[in-house]
């Protein structure tokens, strides 16, 4: 596998390798010794799989707050889509800055998204399948959410003019000024 990191701090894009043929592929996509050898240790307690009917189907920016704050290690299972995260860590360098990858059941690309980012998507395929382990136990009393298109974070979906499909819940989500956020920044987090 092959891990790198992210201009964002603890934010890290992972490559498993894949074995293919004729028939198809194999890959390896989580196995506990192979990541904590490269320092990632991080016990996940739920994984969860989200489809998506129609393209520029736009979920988030959700987090959730401690004491259920979650880390997430996020890929896709079938399509493609455009993952988003934006740091909310207190103190951090990266503060209100996003960063954002493309995540395909081509590409096979992984993303470590460390406690303390919201985390978005928007769908580029018809049924596009999200699967993603979570560090902590779903939580609604701690759920919280940014705007999606804060015009402070200025994030670029891609959507060349059209509307995202939207849920009632990230339609109403306040801008990150409007955010308490309950993350603090630590140099050392994974």
């Amino acid at each position: 596998m092959n891990i790198s990191d992210s201009p964002l701090p603890g934010l890290r894009l992972i490559e498993p390798r894949r074995f293919g043929d004729h028939r198809g592929f194999f890959a390896e996509i989580w196995n506990r010794k192979a990541y904590e050898d490269q320092g990632i240790a991080i016990d996940w307690v739920q994984d969860n799989h989200s489809l998506s009917a129609t393209p520029s189907t736009l979920r988030g920016l959700h987090f959730q707050a401690p004491p259920h704050a979650q880390a997430k290690l996020v890929r896709c299972g079938r399509g493609r889509l455009f993952d988003v995260v934006v740091d909310l860590r207190r103190g951090s360098p990266t503060y209100g800055q996003w960063g954002g990858f493309e995540l395909s059941a081509e590409n096979g690309h992984q993303l470590l998204i460390p406690a303390g980012f919201a985390h978005g998507f928007v769908t580029r395929e018809p049924n596009t399948e999200i699967v993603y382990k979570c560090s902590d136990y779903y939580a609604p009393e701690t759920e919280g959410a940014v705007a999606w298109e804060d015009p402070e974070i200025g994030i670029d979906w891609g959507l060349d003019g059209t509307d995202p499909i939207l849920s009632d819940k990230d339609r109403a989500a306040p801008r990150l000024s409007g955010v308490d956020t309950p993350f603090t920044y630590e140099e050392t987090a994974p």
